[in-house]
C-alpha cells in the first residue's frame, strides 16, 4: 500500500496485503500498498514550476508538444518532492512524536500543493488532441492524489494536518485497564495476539470494545477531511471523491464498481458456505449464549480485531479428523531462524526467479523488529524512498508463520518497485493498485509443502489426504476476507458522494458489515462510536478496493505462473520457486509498471484481459464440496 495521500509518488510505501493482524502496530500505513507516501520539505520549488507557470500564462502552447514538455517538467519536480515526502514519512512512522508528525505534515502539504497545481494544469490539455500515451499520463497526473486539496493553501495545510493527526492517534492508540500500580495497557499488536489465541469470550469482547475507544475523537476530523478533499476533487473536474477514486482503473467509474460486484457474485456462494460452517463450529464451541446457531456471527469471536480474516480460529473450525499438513509457526520456531533470517528466506524466493538480490542498504535501513525505546508503526509496509534502489520494509516481525508469509508479500512490493524503477515517474507504480498487492500474495501462494521442503523447513511433503485442512486454513483467510475487502470502500464511496451523512457513519458501516459479512457487533453501537476509524486504512486514507482486487488477481496470476512452470497438479500444491519460465513471465509483466492499461499487463501474464474470479473458485473447489456436505442439514444464511 502506499502511505498517506499520494498514489502517484514512486517513492511511497506499500503496505501489507492487509493480511490477518496486519494493522497491528503503532501508527499508520496507507495508500499504495500501503498508503504511506511521504514528502519532506526542503525542495526549493513550492509551485508547479516554470513550465506549469508558462502554461498558465499562455507562453506554452496547448499543443501536443506543450503537453509533453509540461509532463517532463512535472515528473521531474514530483519525483524530487516525492523523495522528500518519503523520508519524512519514514521518520514519522519509525519515530512517532510531535516533531516527526509536524515534519511529515509540512512535507505532505508541500507535495499536495504541487500535485494539485500540476493536476489543474494538466486539465488544461483536456481538449487538446494527443497521442494515447500522453493522454494517459495527463490523466494519471490528475488522478494522482488520494486526497486532493483545493487551491486554497490554508485548506491544503489543514488537510495535511488532519491526516497526520489521525494517523498519530491510531498509531499511539492503546487500551488500558485498572488504575495505579494495577494499570495494564495493551498495544494493538498485543491485543491482536490475544484476539488470535484467546477463547475467553468475555476478554475478547473487552478488547474488541477497548480498541474502538481510539476512534471517536477522529470522527470530526474525518468529517472535515472528507469535506476538504471533496472540494479538491471537484476542482479537478470530478463530481466527488467517490467518482475520482473509482476512475483510476482504466474504465468508467460505475463500470468498475459493477465489475467488483460481479466478481463478488462469483465467490459469494463459497463465502456463504464457509460462513455457515464456521458459525456452526463456533456454536458447538461456545454455546447458544455466546455464538448463536443461526443469524449473524458476533465479530469478536473470529480471531481478528476486525473479523476480516478468520485463520486464527482454525482450531475451532476444523473437524477432529481434519489435520493441517503442517504448523508453519512451529516450523519457523523450530528452525531457530532470526527475524532477519526470515527476510533472507523471502529474498531467496525472488532471486530463485531471476530477480537481483536486495541492495545492501535494504538490510541497513529497514525496520525488522519493534524498538524498545519508542513508538513506531508496526503495520507491515514496503517502501521505495528514492524511486530507484533505496527500498526497505518496515515491520515488527514476530517468529510466526503469519509473519513469514507477510515478509514474502512485502518483498513482492519491493521487487516490483525495483524492477520498474527505469520507467518514467508516473509509471513507477503497479498496473493498478490491486496488482501491487496481488504480486506479493501470488508469491505467498507458493509457500506450499513442496517449497518448505526445498528450503529445509520440512523433511517430507504431506500426502494429499491433508490437503483439505490446508484449504480450510487458506479459505479462512482468503475467502473470509473478500466481503470485508469490498465493503470498506463501499462505505467510503457512500460517504464521499453524500449518500451517507456524518450522523449515520456508524449505522452505515454496520449495515454493510452485516449485509456482506453476516457478522454483528458484540455490543450495541451508536453514532457516539466511529468504528470505521478503528481500522487503519480509514484514518490512514488507504483506498481498500485494491485488497479485494488482489484477492481475485493473485489466483489468476498463480494459475498462469503454474501453467508457465509446467505444473499439472492441483493449484494449491503448486510452487514456482526456482522456476525460470515462471520467473521470466513474472519479471516481464512487473517491469511494465503502469506504462500500459492494466488489462494489457493482465494479458501479458495470464492471457486474459479481464478480472476473473474463476481461478479462486477452482482453487477451493475441493473445499466447497466438503462444505456443501457439512452444511446439508444446517440453515445457512443470515
Amino acid at each position: 500500500m502506499k502511505k498517506l495521500a499520494l498514489v502517484i509518488a514512486a517513492t511511497m510505501a506499500v503496505s501489507a496485503c492487509d493480511n490477518r493482524q496486519s494493522d497491528q502496530g503503532a501508527v499508520p500505513q496507507s495508500g499504495s500498498p500501503s498508503a504511506a507516501a511521504q514528502v519532506s520539505y526542503g525542495a526549493d520549488d513550492t509551485s508547479a514550476g516554470t513550465v506549469a507557470r508558462a502554461a498558465t500564462e499562455g507562453s506554452i502552447s496547448l499543443s501536443p508538444e506543450g503537453a509533453r514538455a509540461f509532463l517532463d517538467d512535472a515528473q521531474a519536480r514530483l519525483e524530487k518532492m516525492a523523495e522528500e515526502v518519503s523520508h519524512a514519512g519514514w521518520v514519522a512512522s519509525t519515530y512517532i512524536n510531535l516533531d516527526s508528525q509536524y515534519t511529515e505534515a509540512l512535507a505532505v502539504e508541500r507535495y499536495t500543493t504541487l500535485a494539485v497545481e500540476l493536476a489543474q494544469e494538466a486539465a488544461k490539455f483536456d481538449n487538446v488532441e494527443l497521442d494515447p500515451e500522453t493522454r494517459r499520463m495527463l490523466t494519471m497526473l490528475k488522478q494522482g492524489l488520494v486526497l486532493p486539496a483545493p487551491k486554497d493553501p490554508e485548506l491544503t495545510a489543514e488537510l495535511a494536518q488532519i491526516g497526520s493527526k489521525m494517523q498519530g492517534m491510531y498509531g499511539a492508540g492503546k487500551y488500558c485497564t485498572g488504575e495505579g500500580d494495577k494499570e495494564k495497557c495493551y498495544t494493538l499488536t498485543e491485543m491482536g495476539q490475544v484476539m488470535a489465541k484467546s477463547r475467553d469470550p468475555k476478554l475478547l469482547k473487552e478488547l474488541w470494545v477497548g480498541w474502538r475507544k481510539v476512534a471517536p475523537p477522529m470522527k470530526p476530523l474525518y468529517e472535515r477531511q472528507v469535506e476538504i478533499a471533496n472540494a479538491g476533487a471537484q476542482e479537478l473536474g470530478y463530481d466527488n471523491l467517490s467518482v475520482m477514486w473509482r476512475s483510476k482503473y482504466d474504465m468508467p467509474p460505475d463500470a468498475f464498481a459493477a465489475d467488483m460486484d460481479a466478481q463478488w457474485s462469483k465467490v459469494k456462494p463459497l463465502y456463504e458456505a464457509l460462513h455457515c460452517h464456521v458459525r456452526a463450529k463456533l456454536n458447538e464451541h461456545y454455546g447458544d449464549g455466546v455464538a448463536p446457531a443461526q443469524g449473524k456471527i458476533p465479530a469478536h469471536l473470529l480471531g481478528n480485531m476486525w473479523a476480516q480474516e478468520w485463520g486464527n480460529i482454525y482450531d475451532i473450525v476444523k473437524d477432529d479428523d481434519m489435520q493441517a499438513p503442517y504448523d508453519l509457526t512451529e516450523l519457523v520456531v523450530k528452525s531457530g531462524m532470526s527475524e532477519k533470517d526470515m527476510v533472507k528466506v523471502g529474498e531467496k524466493f525472488f532471486t530463485s526467479l531471476g530477480f537481483k538480490p536486495l541492495p545492501e542498504t535494504f538490510w541497513e535501513r529497514s525496520q525488522f523488529t519493534q524498538p524498545r525505546d519508542r513508538d513506531v508503526v508496526c503495520h507491515a509496509s514496503a517502501w521505495n524512498l528514492d524511486g530507484k534502489d533505496d527500498i526497505r520494509i518496515k515491520m515488527c516481525i514476530n517468529k510466526t508463520g503469519e509473519d513469514l508469509i507477510t515478509i514474502h508479500h512485502e518483498l513482492g512490493h519491493n521487487f516490483y518497485q525495483r524492477i520498474y524503477n527505469t520507467q518514467p515517474f508516473l509509471y513507477k507504480e503497479g498496473a493498478n493498485d490491486g496488482f501491487h498487492e496481488a504480486v506479493g500474495d501470488t508469491v505467498a501462494l507458493s509457500i506450499t509443502p513442496k517449497y518448505l521442503k526445498q528450503i529445509g523447513l520440512m523433511d517430507e511433503i504431506p500426502g494429499e489426504d491433508k490437503d483439505l485442512g490446508y484449504l480450510m486454513q487458506q479459505a479462512l483467510d482468503k475467502i473470509a476476507f473478500l466481503p470485508f475487502g469490498l465493503l470498506v470502500d463501499k462505505w467510503r464511496w457512500q460517504v464521499f458522494n453524500g449518500e451517507v451523512k456524518p450522523g449515520d457513519y456508524n449505522k452505515a458501516w454496520w449495515k454493510l458489515r452485516e449485509d456482506y459479512q453476516g457478522i454483528q457487533a458484540p455490543v450495541q453501537r451508536s453514532e457516539a462510536n466511529f468504528d470505521p476509524g478503528a481500522k487503519y486504512h480509514i484514518p490512514g486514507n488507504t483506498p481498500y478496493a485494491r485488497y479485494f482486487l488482489a484477492r481475485i488477481q493473485q489466483f489468476q496470476f498463480h494459475r498462469a505462473l503454474c501453467d508457465a512452470a509446467g505444473e499439472t497438479g492441483p493449484l494449491h500444491r503448486c510452487s514456482i520457486f526456482k522456476n525460470d519460465a515462471a520467473g521470466k513471465k513474472l519479471r516481464n509483466m512487473l517491469a511494465m509498471g503502469a506504462s500500459k492499461p492494466w488489462p494489457d499487463a493482465m494479458e501479458a501474464l495470464t492471457g486474459q484481459r479481464e478480472l476473473d474470479a474463476a481461478a479462486i473458485v477452482d482453487y477451493f473447489q475441493p473445499l466447497m464440496v466438503y462444505l456443501q456436505e457439512q452444511n446439508k442439514d444446517r440453515q445457512c444464511g443470515w
